[in-house]
């Protein structure tokens, strides 16, 4: 069995979300979502939804086969408790594939494919709440 893990704020789900989420999903055989934590977000005053309010989201959304909220140190010890086989990146997520796939065999102990998925059309958040 493929286990994917997805990662994100996720305030005002969109279709840009869906998508990211559809095409992750694709990609395994257990979807596994993390939000991330409230206290981990610069500017979460910001925020629309509270994280226990995002996570419900999550879980509603028929793709999603768990939701979880992120560590609230590092997200080391979210990916070794996960213990993923892919992780995906959202296209505006300000990763780099090498260090994540290094940080996540590391935290996994096994190899760990890392994608990022494409954007659709001009969807943010934060361009939303504008």
């Amino acid at each position: 069995m493929t286990r994917v893990m997805a990662q994100g704020t996720f305030d005002i789900l969109h279709p840009g979300h869906i998508h990211y989420l559809e095409h992750s999903a694709d990609m395994g055989d257990e979807l596994i979502v993390v939000i991330a934590r409230d206290s981990r977000i610069n500017d979460s005053k910001e925020l629309v939804f509270d994280e226990d309010e995002r996570k419900q989201m999550l879980e509603s959304l028929e793709v999603v086969d768990e939701a979880v909220l992120g560590s609230e140190e590092d997200i080391y010890s979210t990916v070794e408790l996960i213990d993923p086989d892919v992780i995906t990146l959202g296209y505006d997520q300000d990763h780099d594939e090498k260090e994540v796939k290094k940080m996540a065999e590391d935290a996994a102990c096994h190899e760990v494919r890392v994608e990022t998925i494409s954007g659709k059309g001009e969807y943010s958040s934060s361009d939303l709440k504008s």
